[in-house]
Formats: structure tokens, C-alpha cells, sequence
């Protein structure tokens, strides 16, 4: 099935809100989706469901359909992957148990974060920083709020450059769990398992069709074709593979806060190919009628 250029951006597969690290409520995002025309959203915030519930009742008083999802994270070969999972149960007994045992992952990273900025002398630093995630699990964004309010640095991109960016003391690596884990979590809950962004990794062509071969022999379903931030030359890179490998093809944008202009609800680079098999069609009973056929 393809989408026409006129509702591509109707469909919108990966953002974050505040559950994780995105700046507005599962709420605010659903309006703001809807202020932006799109009608099929998943919500995918990092290894956590907390705002399903609350987006689900706000999808349902905007007309919008919302697709339970979330954005797993894994370890490929010492590397960290993120893998979308969509149209999942979530209340499957042992998803709940995976997602329990992801939380504990994210608690010990922030404390170990916390721990190595104890230098700045911030005050209860992983008590602000968890306030700034209204409660959940705190990321580097949230620190990284935290220091512009304790005036440490000026915005939020000193901080990463100074404190919390790849090589820097806050930038802890959890012990996730593999590829090949996730993705049966997905599978078993009945969802789709898709790999986020995958130019984000900055890998070889090489290393990534390895990735994508290995996320294949582990049940893995498709890829991220469109998203935002993308080169036309890594959109004709990741359409190719997607073809050659007969991959579903997924799209979303992405998006963390407003004022990106590069990366907004329904903002997509482009629009999937007619001979790509999107990963709509393989959840019927959050996509039918017109969005169904061609």
C-alpha cells in the first residue's frame, strides 16, 4: 500500500512526550498532532507506556486514532539500538515484567548520572531532575534542564557539551538488555518491532545491513524509512535497503519539543515508495478503510 503525498504526514509512528523525554504532556502532544492534521499517532516514549492512558483519552476526543507504541532500548554488538514497538498489549503479563525491569534499568542510570555531576554542586540533583520528568525516570534532557535553572550553564546544549554529551561525565551507558530480547518482548505481546532511525547510529552501510540482518534472524518486522533530520542521500540509502530486504517500511517523526522546524508531528522528508510494504498493513485494527487500500 502506498500513501499518497497528500496523507503522508496524516501518519506520524515515533514521538515522545513527557513520560520520557519530550516537553509536552501526552495530552499537549495529541493536540498539537491534531493542530498539525494527523490522524494515526503512536506514542513512543523511551522503554515506558506511562502515557498511553492519558494520550488515549486525549486521541479519543480529537478524532485521532492512537497506536499503542513505545521505543525500546537494546545492545547490538556493544552498541545501544533503538527498537519501536507498535500496536502491542500492553497489559500482556510479561511485557509488564520486561517494561518493570527497564524502569530499574533507567533508575540506575540516572543515579549514576546524579553520582557523576555531583561536582557541580547542585542540591539534589536527581530530585530535581526527577520533578523535571514529573516523576518518572529522569533522562540527560532532564539533568540537563536542571543545570540551566541552577544557572551551571546557559541552555541545555552547553550542558550536553560540557556534561552530558557522548564522552562526558553524564553519559552513562545502561546494561540494556539485547536485540534479540526486545524483540521477542514485542513479538510476544503481539506487536510490531521496528528499528528506530537508522542512520541516527552513524554506522558503515556495511554494519548496519548487519544490524538489519541479525534484527531479521531475532523476529524483527521493519525499519524507520522516513524520519526527520534525514539527507535525501540517507533517505535513497534506507529505501534501497528496505526494497532489497523486503522490510516493512515505518515513518515518524520523532519529534521531542516544539520549535524544530526539521522535526515536527507529521513533518516527514518524503513520502514511502508505492513498491515498499508499510507497517501499517500489518496493524488492521488501528488502520482501515482508505488508509487500508490504494
Amino acid at each position: 500500500m502506498t500513501i499518497s503525498a497528500t496523507h503522508s504526514g496524516r501518519i506520524d509512528l515515533h514521538c515522545h512526550s513527557t513520560a520520557s523525554d519530550g516537553v509536552l504532556s501526552p495530552t499537549e502532544l495529541v493536540a498539537r498532532a491534531a493542530e498539525r492534521g494527523v490522524t494515526h499517532l503512536a506514542l513512543t516514549d523511551h522503554d515506558t507506556t506511562a502515557g498511553l492512558p492519558e494520550a488515549a483519552k486525549a486521541a479519543n476526543d480529537a478524532g485521532i486514532c492512537l497506536v499503542p507504541g513505545i521505543e525500546l532500548s537494546c545492545q547490538w554488538r556493544s552498541q545501544t539500538i533503538h527498537v519501536v514497538g507498535l500496536g502491542f498489549d500492553d497489559n500482556h503479563p510479561r511485557w509488564r515484567e520486561a517494561l518493570a525491569g527497564q524502569a530499574e534499568n533507567r533508575w540506575r542510570r540516572a543515579r549514576m548520572i546524579a553520582e557523576r555531576l555531583t561536582r557541580l554542586r547542585v542540591d539534589d540533583l536527581l530530585d530535581k531532575a526527577t520533578a523535571q520528568a514529573g516523576g518518572d525516570v529522569p533522562g540527560r534532557p532532564h539533568f540537563a534542564r536542571v543545570l540551566v535553572e541552577e544557572d551551571v550553564v546557559r541552555d541545555s546544549g552547553q550542558a550536553f557539551k560540557r556534561y552530558l554529551g557522548a564522552g562526558k561525565p553524564g553519559d552513562v551507558k545502561a546494561c540494556w538488555p539485547s536485540l534479540e530480547t526486545v524483540v521477542q518482548w514485542i513479538i510476544d505481546a503481539g506487536g510490531v518491532a521496528v528499528v528506530a532511525h537508522p542512520r541516527k547510529y552513524k554506522m558503515t552501510a556495511t554494519r548496519l545491513r548487519a544490524l538489519m540482518s541479525d534484527f531479521r534472524a531475532a523476529g524483527g518486522h521493519g525499519m524507520e524509512v522516513l524520519t526527520s533530520g534525514q539527507s535525501s542521500g540517507d533517505l535513497g540509502f534506507l529505501v534501497e535497503l528496505c526494497r532489497r530486504e523486503g522490510y516493512l517500511a515505518s515513518q515518524g517523526s520523532d519529534f521531542h519539543f516544539p520549535g524544530a522546524a526539521w522535526c515536527e508531528l507529521g513533518r516527514l522528508p518524503g513520502v514511502l515508495p508505492d513498491d515498499l510494504e508499510p507497517v501499517w498493513q500489518r496493524l488492521p485494527d488501528y488502520f482501515s478503510g482508505a488508509w487500508n487500500s490504494r
